[in-house]
């Protein structure tokens, strides 16, 4: 049976449903695997917020990001490195997922239900805070060690399992005319599983108590990582002992790009020696900024609105659920909005939506007497009223990187000669995304540890960092459109 490089199909169909009926044996246990990888991931991403956020403050966040995931997943890459060298790429596989099931059965089971014999106790830890105020965060991440660790293995499952292990099968086992349109669904798909453990947060925290909601939890995410390794085993059995959908000859002589690996210092060389480049390094570190910052003061009104955990994981459910279906309608209509409209309106939007919403979300924050009266219109207070609004951003901002700034951010790159798409978004990479991600966690916790505060004490100081990170992200759309036009032009 031969393979057909390229089906045809109808408009409505191409757009929809793109996936001849005779590829689902590959297509469905591939978008499965990716399906049940976000479920985890997105659930874990809520409880995680919530176990250090209603333990320590929203500030905690900032530090756990710069200084414990960080290093941390330096660490794993290093581990991971070795056990690529010691097993082969299936044990690998497993050996990791199996790490993670293992830690979150754990914590579920053991380690959370009782809490109290593994952390000091909370009079310990308010003594440590007394003795040396600006570095109280330091001491909540370690008063409450296992919240700590749980929030590590949440964000390095979200790395390792979706863009390390899973995207480095799929392109391993998927031919190109395959991957043109399984890829766009595998993402469309994924979002789905938001709506659904959205539901399931709500439906585990919704009147039990915080021991039992944390054994659901960890529960469904070892059931769903078992789920995960059977169907990965499934596809090496059934589909690549097919050679309609795999043959390991025509993989091997496919011809394998090198990955361009660039060092820190190199890719501010190649950045500030290219304009382009250096504007698109920007997009990716202001959007980090910009974002890191505004979800934590976010998160700071949650904690104050919702200090139980089983409510904070509720709302996150929410959130998940308007996440989710945002997205899966902005990536239905964003390519249109591109195609229509071109790169810069598709580019632009995302920062003004992020100026927008954000300044909405200061007033409310900055200027409570006078939004009492519309709070009360609505029956709410002005502190639900700062949730609610801060939520509508939250969901819009992650949205629009879905559906409009990872899609323009990657035709950026298109007008570049091979050498420089491949070491430029390399550098970008590095520089920006890394960056990027770090910045926001360094300056929140720097301005915390100065001032010996609080996230709301440091509010103000942090909307005028996100209002100047937005400015400067939107003037470099404006500087890329004119550079992209002209290399579109040449």
């Amino acid at each position: 049976m031969t393979h057909t490089a390229d089906p045809q199909f109808g408009k409505i169909r191409s757009f929809f449903w793109p996936i001849e009926s005779r590829e689902l044996k590959k297509f469905l246990p591939m978008a499965l695997m990716m399906f049940f990888i976000i479920f985890i991931y997105t659930i874990l991403r809520g409880t995680k917020d919530g176990l250090v956020v209603t333990a320590a403050g929203a500030g905690v966040i900032s530090f756990l990001k710069g200084y414990v995931v960080f290093p941390c997943s330096i660490l794993f890459v290093l581990g991971y490195g070795k056990l690529v060298d010691v097993l082969s790429k299936e044990k690998v596989f497993y050996t990791v997922c199996l790490f993670f099931l293992i830690f979150f059965g754990i914590f579920g089971f053991l380690v959370f239900p009782n809490r109290e014999f593994f952390h000091p106790t909370k009079e310990t830890v308010e003594g440590w805070v007394a003795s040396m105020p600006a570095m109280k965060y330091f001491f909540y991440i370690f008063g409450t060690w296992s919240y700590s660790a749980f929030y590590v293995m949440s964000e390095l499952w979200g790395s390792t399992m979706t863009s390390l292990l899973f995207w480095q099968f799929a392109n391993e086992i998927t031919r190109t005319s395959e991957a043109k349109r399984f890829y766009a669904m595998f993402i469309l798909l994924s979002n789905f599983s938001l709506i659904l453990s959205g539901s399931s947060l709500k439906w585990f925290s919704n009147g039990v108590s915080s021991e039992l909601s944390l054994m659901l939890i960890c529960g469904s995410v070892v059931v769903c990582g078992g789920t995960v390794m059977w169907l990965y085993r499934w596809i090496h059995l059934h589909v690549l002992t097919d050679p309609l959908f795999y043959n390991a000859a025509e993989q091997s002589n496919k011809p394998k790009k090198k990955k361009a690996k660039v060092s820190m210092l190199d890719s501010f060389k190649i950045l500030f020696t290219s304009k382009y480049l250096m504007m698109i390094a920007l997009l990716v570190l202001t959007y980090g900024i910009s974002v890191n910052l505004i979800e934590l003061l976010w998160k700071n009104q949650l904690k104050l609105q919702f200090p139980n955990l089983n409510d904070y994981n509720a709302f996150m459910g929410n959130l998940f659920i308007g996440t989710g279906i945002a997205t899966i309608l902005l990536v239905l209509v964003s390519k249109s909005i591109v195609m229509k409209f071109g790169w810069f309106m598709g580019a632009i939007l995302t920062p003004l939506m992020m100026l927008v919403t954000g300044s909405i979300f200061f007033a409310c924050m900055f200027f409570s007497n006078l939004m009492e009266p519309l709070a009360s219109l609505f029956g709410m207070t002005t502190l639900l009223m700062s949730v609610w609004l801060g939520t509508i951003q939250n969901v819009l901002s992650k949205s629009v990187k879905y559906g409009l700034f990872d899609p323009t951010k990657e035709m950026a790159y298109i007008p570049l000669d091979d050498d420089m798409k491949a070491k430029g978004k390399a550098a970008v990479d590095v520089v920006g995304a890394r960056l990027g991600k770090a910045s926001g966690g360094y300056i929140a916790s720097g301005l915390l540890i100065a001032t010996a505060g609080t996230v709301t004490d440091i509010a103000p100081i942090l909307s005028i960092f996100i209002i100047a990170t937005i400015i400067v992200w939107i003037y470099a759309v404006f500087t890329l459109s004119k550079l992209y036009a002209a290399k579109v032009a040449e």
